[in-house]
């Protein structure tokens, strides 16, 4: 994990002041850095009954996509309002600095796909808490979520009640 770490940068007082940003674009710029991301990421998941990945609006499209095709199934995008061509369910939740709304087709999932929730970061939970319920929301089962980062103090993995969460770096 050393080597994933060495790839995550420090943006201090980004997107305001007194947050301190973990970016991972170096991360995604180095091939090897970022094939062993996916294998890291997919690793516990291997063998199991995972029917799809889902990925969170914008950066859990790249680390899903690729987990998606790493366990060999396909790739739903969770995205943001009025981004989606066809019909869709959506839900609405809060953030820390005001509300957001994902959007999935209501075709991408149904009974008997077990899902697997993927996005580059858990911070506060919210974003994944929702995710999950917009999943289910379809008949679909979250089988586990699973993330690139997680920001231990912001406590997100209990917004997640008890979910299975499989993290790489903890910050």
């Amino acid at each position: 994990m050393d080597r994933l770490r060495a790839k995550i940068r420090d943006i201090p007082d980004f997107p305001r002041p007194g947050i301190l940003f973990r970016d991972i674009t170096p991360l995604v710029k180095d091939p090897a850095a970022l094939r062993l991301a996916i294998h890291q990421l997919v690793h516990p998941f291997v063998g199991e009954d995972i029917t799809a990945v889902a990925g969170m609006e914008a950066r859990g499209f790249i680390f899903g996509a690729l987990a998606a095709w790493e366990l060999g199934v396909g790739f739903v995008p969770l995205r943001k309002p009025g981004k989606l061509p066809y019909n869709v369910q959506s839900i609405d939740y809060d953030l820390e600095y005001g509300s957001a709304r994902l959007e999935v087709h209501l075709d991408a999932l149904g009974v008997g796909d077990r899902v697997l929730m993927v996005d580059d970061l858990l911070a506060t939970g919210g974003t994944a808490r929702a995710s999950c319920s917009l999943v289910e929301s379809l008949g679909a089962e979250v089988a586990a979520c699973a993330f690139v980062i997680e920001l231990d103090a912001l406590e997100g993995r209990e917004a997640l009640h008890g979910r299975r969460v499989h993290s790489l770096l903890h910050y």
